[in-house]
């Protein structure tokens, strides 16, 4: 573990509640591949966490630091788990969502819509009901199987798939607001971060879309547009983007950034006290102590 400075930039004095100015990051390990999907494991106190190009999952902890724990991993990328505790992927190399069970078995969760394969299913998250959601980007590529991009919702019992949204260019990150009565979904290419009041059944209200913060300029390609986001239980959102990670209030406003130098991945929250935030990089794993604590993964 290395401890370094990281610059933090303040753009409201909100973001002192959160995080001080002069608060160190601490690098866990680095040379990877797009690092991806951080996700806590609190039973055993380890953090999973993928390379997406290097086709590997690793593992961090304390007493060991980074091992190599699966390899090829069909270039998985985001992790969370449902609420018994089963470890939920999204595996962009084979085109499908998919489940660990305790057993090891591995369940299908969506792998096809309305008979075409999926693209690259990217990041997803669970609702406390055990419903699943999640993005599945890639259009307009002619060698992806549909010519669109989707963010969808697979039912508790894995009977069906419902198509959400298909008008957002390139969704990438999501998450539930603490009560789970909006879902922020982010638009990589667009630069901008979008949110939808969540209906009694789990669809989403399309009539509610609205533009929750913008984080850049549209463009088409780029190194920087908004990918990994996490909510705290007071609702503020954190969403990767140009600089680092973006630390975003429940209105939508900005409130500052750690700022990390690089392409920065995602993030997740961990720890005994869910107050740790994971941040992953293209290249590199780090940690940052905060002062609110994150929605707990289920399990």
């Amino acid at each position: 573990i290395r401890e370094i400075t990281v610059p933090i930039e303040i753009v409201s004095p909100g973001l002192e509640h959160i995080v001080s100015g002069n608060q160190e990051i601490e690098e866990l390990g680095n040379g990877y591949t797009v690092a991806e999907g951080p996700l806590w494991w609190r039973e055993e106190g380890y953090l999973l966490f993928n390379e997406v190009r290097g086709n590997r999952r690793r593992k961090w902890s304390p007493r060991h630091g980074v091992t190599l724990l699966k390899e090829p991993s069909n270039n998985a990328n985001g992790l969370t788990r449902d609420p018994k505790g089963r470890l939920l992927l999204c595996e962009g190399g084979a085109n499908r969502v998919t489940r660990v069970e305790p057993d090891g078995e591995i369940i299908v969760v969506a792998n096809n819509y309305q008979g075409k394969r999926l693209n690259r299913p990217n990041d997803v998250v669970v609702k406390s009901d055990g419903s699943i959601y999640f993005t599945d980007p890639g259009s307009p590529d002619p060698e992806l199987p549909l010519d669109f991009s989707g963010v969808y919702r697979v039912s508790p019992d894995l009977g069906s798939i419902t198509l959400l949204v298909r008008n957002i260019v390139f969704p990438n990150g999501l998450a539930f607001s603490p009560d789970e009565s909006v879902l922020y979904i982010d638009d990589y290419r667009v630069g901008h971060i979008r949110a939808f009041d969540v209906q009694p059944n789990g669809m989403l209200n399309l009539a509610s879309d609205r533009v929750f913060c913008k984080l850049r300029e549209p463009r088409p390609f780029g190194p920087d547009g908004p990918d990994g986001m996490k909510v705290d239980v007071e609702g503020n959102v954190y969403c990767t983007g140009p600089g680092g990670v973006w630390v975003i209030d429940r209105s939508g406003q900005h409130l500052g950034t750690i700022l990390t130098g690089a392409q920065t991945t995602n993030v997740g929250w961990g720890g005994e006290d869910w107050k740790t935030l994971f941040i992953t990089t293209f290249d590199a794993l780090y940690r940052i102590q905060l002062n609110i604590a994150g929605i707990p993964v289920p399990g």
